[in-house]
């Protein structure tokens, strides 16, 4: 550490020494009387007592600065918060989860502190995941050339999470300005940290990391947590990378008001954590020095309880959230398409393929907005561009600042999108998710996260990110290269999923996926990237608006639904039977799945009579099963039949081709499923 310490009990001014009591002594009296609001079932139904770790996070809120640095606090860090700005009232609003609060209008968990119009976060439960968003934020910091740091506070126990080594190991790999602040209190609810570690302090894990430095300091104690963490921001801004900075802490109670400590921990440990009490020390101190006299201590401690009255009483007069907001902020409105409502064209001319159609839109909406950035895996390497060349040559014209390639880390992929959003709204990322689709699963936590980042901040804040993934089977891959995983996602609400079959609606779908605000699976049928059946002539500016499905083939005596790869199959076999049997069939392309164009689904259905959903997925619990059940709810009386599905078999999607045709749709197998439904 360095000699030099700027604060120490006799150097530092009074006026300073005064805030800083009264902050810790606010932050106590609502850290104590946060259980009493359960007890009396008013709410606060989930606090984490910060009691012992009173000094680094009085520090970590003194050195934060909302007009350039970005907080990530945890859901113990309720004196950072307060420290960092926070009133009395809006750490109430927040406990008792009402309509006033400023981190989400009472949508998320109570000790969630947060408030996003001062840079201070709103982030989730799951523990450690928002380092990979200061990473994120902590890019667009660096790219856009602004003085700030982000900071990422946690526990001791969140770094055994994956996706903190893929953080730290991201920001020392940039040489990102972050600040990793790990308290450590030594347990991780019950589990103590020799069960997490094997390394006493677990911020030399990362010992071996370059352009990173490791500290450490006692984050009881207010003046050297102070020090420390000056000193870290200052090395931060020198050295251009980051650091970590590990605060040894006692936790003075229980995990949470759902644990009771004294079930693991004995009466000599409990009487030595309160022995190390962070405010009674300080409060010593003070004294000790003659810095206050015992009158001017206990005045300060009145006023404060007088503070906290008061932000009672406005909690208590505060209004509940409406129960009908439950459907706000879930989604952002998407950009509407002013020459193309339908999503629809007349263009001549040339005829482009799936994966020129993408490429080009891609490097159009580069020149459109230059806040436009891209990342993934493999994506931006000389000419290749991807494992299937989709954004070759996207570097060389628009430079490594805006195109460059992520770790084979999935999460991080994801994870730093949603990070780098939160510096500007103007800002559009592009990534790779996966080079497959069926790579994804690693970053579906951060998915998880991004989905409900609107919804639950009461739409302060929206991840805008268009998430690539070459998805389905039909190029003999196998298992993690011929997946389709749409019916999976579909389950989040938050997320939009598109899905094109065709060259110019990929060029629309996508375009309105970059220019929309919030999150967008953009799905690509990889088979047919090349295909000569996809390609279309394509507007220059062509939009397609989320949630408009497209009648390839119109017809009166069945309707098919369908999506992706199969809407090829589908028109051939309509086209097969309409010759054989007279029969008129109607194929809808879906394009947009969510949203869904349940309009056009209804006119159809209530025309033909009947309905065939057709897609690559399994039929079992596939997302066709929600297209049946719609139908069968909203148009059972228009039926002549069962609406039946086809889609893949309720297997994994076998390697060698004699196994990928059994398992897959094929014409045949749609052809045989609409010859016996109109013969129903």
């Amino acid at each position: 550490m360095n000699k030099d310490r700027k604060y120490h009990i006799k150097k530092t001014d009074k006026k300073t020494l005064e805030k800083w009591f009264r902050l810790m002594v606010l932050g106590r009296i609502l850290d104590d009387r946060a259980p009493n609001y359960l007890k009396q079932a008013i709410g606060w139904s989930y606090h984490a007592p910060y009691a012992g770790h009173d000094g680094i996070q009085l520090a970590i809120g003194q050195i934060f600065n909302r007009e350039n640095d970005h907080l990530f606090p945890y859901y113990r860090d309720m004196l950072t918060a307060i420290s960092a700005g926070l009133s009395a009232k809006e750490i109430i609003y927040n406990g008792i989860s009402r309509d006033t609060d400023v981190a989400g209008g009472g949508r998320h968990m109570s000790n969630h502190f947060a408030k996003p119009e001062w840079n201070i976060h709103n982030v989730s439960s799951c523990t450690g995941n928002h380092a990979l968003h200061a990473v994120g934020v902590a890019r667009a910091i660096k790219k856009y050339g602004t003085r700030g740091i982000a900071i990422c506070s946690q526990g001791e126990s969140s770094v055994s999470e994956g996706y903190v080594y893929e953080a730290i190991n991201g920001a020392s790999r940039e040489r990102l300005p972050v600040l990793f602040v790990i308290q450590d209190n030594g347990y991780g609810i019950s589990v103590p940290k020799k069960d997490q570690t094997a390394r006493r302090k677990v911020a030399d894990n990362f010992t071996g990391f370059k352009n990173l430095r490791i500290m450490h300091c006692n984050g009881k104690d207010v003046f050297d947590s102070m020090n420390a963490i000056q000193e870290a921001r200052e090395h931060i801004e020198k050295y251009d990378e980051p650091v970590i900075l590990q605060a040894n802490c006692v936790r003075i109670h229980s995990h949470s008001n759902s644990d009771r400590h004294d079930l693991y921990r004995d009466d000599y440990e409990l009487n030595y954590v309160s022995e190390y009490d962070p405010l009674a020390k300080y409060r010593r101190l003070l004294l000790r020095y003659n810095r206050f006299t015992v009158e001017e201590i206990e005045k300060f401690e009145e006023e404060a309880k007088e503070i906290v009255l008061a932000a009672h009483k406005e909690g208590m007069k505060a209004p509940q959230p409406d129960a009908e907001s439950i459907f706000d902020y879930v989604m952002p409105e998407p950009y509407v398409s002013e020459k193309y409502p339908e999503g629809v064209h007349q263009a001549d001319g040339e005829k482009k393929k799936l994966i020129e159609a993408i490429n080009e839109t891609l490097k159009a909406e580069f020149h459109y907005n230059p806040d436009t950035f891209l990342w993934g895996q493999d994506v931006a390497h000389k000419e290749k561009g991807g494992v299937f060349n989709v954004t070759k040559g996207m570097q060389q014209e628009f430079g490594k600042e805006r195109i460059f390639n992520a770790p084979i880390a999935e999460d991080f992929i994801v994870g730093t999108a949603n990070g780098m959003s939160r510096y500007s709204d103007k800002i559009r990322i592009v990534i790779e998710g996966a080079e497959f689709a069926d790579y994804f699963w690693p970053a579906m936590e951060q998915l998880v996260e991004c989905s409900h980042d609107y919804w639950r901040s009461k739409g302060q804040f929206v991840a805008n990110v268009t998430i690539r993934l070459a998805s389905g089977g039909y190029i003999g891959g196998g298992l993690y290269h011929s997946q389709t995983i749409e019916g999976a996602l579909a389950t989040l609400p938050g997320i939009r999923i598109v899905y094109p079959s065709y060259a110019d609606d990929a060029a629309g779908l996508l375009r309105t996926s970059i220019r929309s605000r919030g999150v967008t699976l953009f799905l690509e049928p990889k088979a047919l990237y090349n295909s000569p059946i996809t390609a279309t002539p394509i507007p220059d500016d062509f939009e397609v608006p989320f949630g408009k499905a497209r009648i390839r083939r119109e017809g009166n005596d069945l309707t098919v639904i369908t999506y992706g790869n199969t809407t090829h199959m589908c028109l051939e076999a309509a086209e097969k039977i309409a010759d054989e049997k007279k029969v008129s069939i109607e194929v809808i392309d879906l394009r947009s799945l969510i949203p869904l164009d349940k309009e056009t689904l209804l006119t159809s259905v209530r025309k033909t009579g009947k309905a065939l959903v057709v897609h690559e997925d399994k039929v079992f619990s596939g997302f066709g099963a929600e297209i049946a059940a719609f139908i069968t709810s909203e148009a059972f009386e228009y039926l002549d039949g069962p609406v039946k599905r086809i889609g893949s078999t309720f297997t994994p999607v076998g390697f060698n081709r004699i196994l990928e045709a059994a398992i897959l749709p094929n014409v045949d197998k749609i052809y045989a499923a609409i010859k016996e439904l109109v013969e129903y």
